[in-house]
């Protein structure tokens, strides 16, 4: 078996060599090959003698060679076969014709092409041709000669490619065969000026009927577009007369629309028209284009008219909160030079004007804090989704927030501390816990654009008060939380007091406990159960003393009570706040027995009337003490309210001088706890007067401690730079005058006194 295979190898070996490269061995030289085994080395030598041309074989070669050429030219049949006239351009290439037939050939293109230009210029009845065609049918014809020059120009390197890739490529100076063919094509057809022009204009004529709405051959375009930059023309003989005209088509259309449309209409379409050249970059312009084509016709459309845009249509889109238009808006501008920035200050203009109407109108001081809470949630939800957070317009935002709720000193930190006090108060329904959180965490981003956070602090520590003292807090969670949100923003000296009142009312439940264990070991115990709130003056808002003529029993308690506490807490001095308390009251009358739940006022009065059947309201002053006013709106809240106690004589809505009074046994009402509310003076000017100046005094005071302080540290300080020290210093807005007054205060009380020979200059006295 290996023998056989030894020989087929042998075969198959010898079979090769036979027929290698068409030369034979004879068969005795391969025996004697594979009888030594020695291996042979083949030379191959070149010619002795290169073969000889024969004389005309040059010219003939070229003949046959511009016949194909010619044939190729004219879109006929080529005698030749292509491999044959391939290997033909090989052989002359070979023999050193080269720089001849690339002249030859060079010379029959120009001239094929020179005659291309006779159809457009130079017959006199095709010239009056040319201008009967319209413009389309030019371009068209332009295309065609220009699609066959690319195609004869291909086919003809095709078979001169031996020529292109030797003599063409080692000579870095002349211009290959396709090159030569657009260089011919340039200069005798595109170059000339006339045909340069018409197709140019022709090709403008087409870019303007596809703006006005018209179908065009876009594939005609790109062509020849393409043909244009392939020619390297397309920038001096198309580009700048395009942009020219699209600058001047723009600039029409912009000052057109901008009286005819309305501003939303008005974005819709410039964004349309940015769409639509950027469909024509991609389709048939050519790339370079795009930067200065957008450029102008945002130029034009948008940057011409900003102001304009701006002053017809920002404050309508932001009113009726057109999202839409509104993010359009934004990202129009952001792509012209300058346009942010005017965006950026009608934005801020806006948010002024709109939240000073709101805080500058007294007549919507009742709707003031939700109108700006509503207003904040608008303008947030434009700056996140229309503006894409940008920092500086959220940062414009905050600024004119903090400028337009200054205008009106006061009023707004008064009716923000209101707010949140009908929020906190029980009763209030409308909101959940996780809710009632949402609206605080809000109103304290508006109570940060606040100055003077010394008057809500004022407006909010009465009302809380009042939700302590009379138990109608919604929620002590909701309590604590606001004031964890105020010490976070202000510090704990701002909630020292707040925090202050919270522990009496804790300390006081302590103290009531301990009370009730000691009523139990008294020999006589009270039929009345007494609940007393402890609190510390400092801590709580100032009220006004008034003394009132309890009952025996009450003012009995009350020394027992006193007893007590100053048993436990010696040094210390109690006074009772009449105005404060609240009882519950059982009353009996024909429909039954009923709890009346009332003040401590209209308890005085309903008690009197286990005494006698009816007063005038001069007795019942007498016997009660009751200031005059308030003795009037506690008769109104028994007598001419919905649970109408006591009857009034004569009737009528208010209570006047002579009026008679009667206990009312026909009362009718089905429930069995009744809570008469007392009639709530609305806060009266003078009471709104009061809390206002003790925020001022406590300012004046500020302000003399801070004066002191900087003195005592710098010793020696112009009146200048003591202001400007101050403004650093002082949380509230305060004018130069004020400060002025209160430094002329301290120099008459010794705290400092002026320099002898420059009066502008302050010592510290020490």
């Amino acid at each position: 078996m290996a023998e056989d295979t030894r020989q087929n190898k042998k075969a198959n070996f010898s079979g090769l060599a036979e027929h290698s490269n068409g030369m034979t061995k004879s068969p005795a030289s391969a025996a004697m090959a594979s009888k030594s085994g020695a291996s042979k080395k083949l030379v191959i030598k070149n010619f002795k003698d290169r073969p000889k041309l024969t004389e005309t074989y040059t010219e003939d070669t070229w003949l046959k060679l511009r016949d194909a050429v010619g044939a190729i030219q004219n879109s006929t049949s080529i005698k030749y076969n292509l491999e044959e006239l391939y290997q033909a351009v090989e052989n002359l290439c070979s023999y050193k014709v080269s720089p001849m037939l690339y002249k030859q050939l060079r010379q029959v293109c120009e001239d094929h092409v020179q005659a291309q230009i006779h159809q457009f210029r130079e017959y006199p009845s095709l010239f009056v041709l040319l201008h009967s065609l319209d413009s389309l049918s030019f371009l068209k014809r332009m295309n065609r000669c220009w699609q066959d020059h690319c195609r004869q120009t291909i086919m003809i390197r095709s078979i001169f490619l031996f020529l292109d890739r030797t003599y063409v490529l080692q000579n870095s100076l002349l211009p290959s065969i396709w090159d030569t063919g657009l260089e011919l094509f340039r200069t005798h057809i595109v170059s000339d000026s006339m045909v340069q022009s018409r197709t140019v204009e022709g090709i403008l004529e087409q870019i303007e009927r596809e703006r006005n709405g018209e179908t065009v051959d876009r594939s005609l375009l790109r062509s020849l577009l393409g043909m244009l930059s392939d020619l390297q023309v397309y920038k001096e003989s198309f580009e700048q007369r395009f942009l020219v005209e699209t600058e001047r088509l723009y600039a029409a259309e912009g000052q057109r629309l901008m009286l005819e449309r309305d501003v939303p209409e008005y974005l819709h379409h410039v964004a349309r028209r940015l769409d639509e050249e950027n469909d024509r970059i991609i389709s048939y312009l050519d790339q370079s284009t795009q930067k200065p084509l957008i450029s102008t016709v945002e130029k034009q459309l948008l940057g011409e008219h900003m102001t304009a845009i701006l002053q017809k249509g920002l404050c309508t889109l932001l009113d009726e909160n057109r999202v839409t238009e509104l993010t359009l808006l934004y990202q129009l501008f952001s792509k012209v030079k300058g346009g942010l920035p005017v965006l950026l200050q009608f934005w801020r203009d806006y948010i002024k004007n709109f939240g000073g109407e709101i805080v500058g109108s007294p007549e919507k001081d009742k709707d003031m804090v939700q109108e700006l809470l509503d207003f904040k949630d608008k303008m947030d939800n434009v700056a996140h989704r229309c503006f894409q957070r940008n920092e500086t317009f959220i940062n414009a935002m905050k600024e004119a927030f903090e400028s337009f709720i200054n205008k009106r000193p006061n009023k707004p930190a008064e009716l923000i501390a209101k707010y949140v006090d009908s929020k906190l108060r029980a009763g209030n329904k409308e909101a959940t816990e996780e809710e009632l959180e949402r609206i605080l965490d809000k109103i304290m981003i508006i109570f940060r654009f606040i100055h003077g956070k010394d008057v809500f602090e004022a407006f909010y520590k009465k009302d809380l008060a009042k939700r302590l003292l009379v138990g109608k807090s919604a929620s002590v969670d909701a309590e604590k939380s606001m004031l964890s949100k105020l010490k976070h923003e202000c510090g704990a000296a701002f909630t020292s007091k707040l925090e202050g009142m919270f522990k009496d009312m804790e300390l006081s439940k302590d103290i009531m406990i301990q009370f009730k264990q000691y009523m139990q070991n008294q020999s006589e115990p009270s039929n009345i159960e007494l609940t007393v709130n402890i609190l510390t003056m400092g801590y709580w808002p100032t009220y006004t003393p008034m003394e009132v003529h309890l009952p025996a029993e009450m003012v009995k308690l009350q020394e027992v009570f006193k007893m007590f506490y100053l048993g436990k807490h010696s040094g210390r001095k109690l006074q009772w706040q009449p105005t404060l308390g609240h009882a519950v009251l059982k009353a009996e009358f024909k429909e039954g027995k009923k709890e009346l739940q009332v003040s401590l006022f209209q308890t005085l009065v309903l008690l009197m009337f286990n005494e006698g059947e009816e007063f005038t309201l001069e007795e019942i002053q007498t016997a009660t003490g009751i200031e005059d006013g308030e003795l009037r709106r506690t008769l109104q809240s028994l007598a001419c309210g919905k649970a109408r106690v006591l009857n009034k004589n004569p009737r009528g809505k208010d209570v006047e001088d002579g009026d008679r009074f009667n206990f009312n046994n026909d009362f009718k009402h089905k429930l069995f706890r009744i809570k008469i509310n007392q009639i709530q003076m609305k806060e009266t000017v003078e009471e709104q007067v009061s809390t206002t100046e003790r925020v001022f005094q406590d300012r004046q005071y500020q302000i003399d401690a801070a004066v002191v302080r900087i003195m005592k540290m710098r010793k020696t300080l112009s009146h200048n730079l003591l202001v400007s020290e101050l403004y650093n210093q002082l949380k509230f807005p305060v004018k130069p005058g004020d400060l002025k007054k209160r430094i002329e205060s301290l120099i008459d009380r010794d705290y400092m006194e002026r320099d002898k020979e420059s009066p502008n200059q302050y010592h510290y006295v020490a």
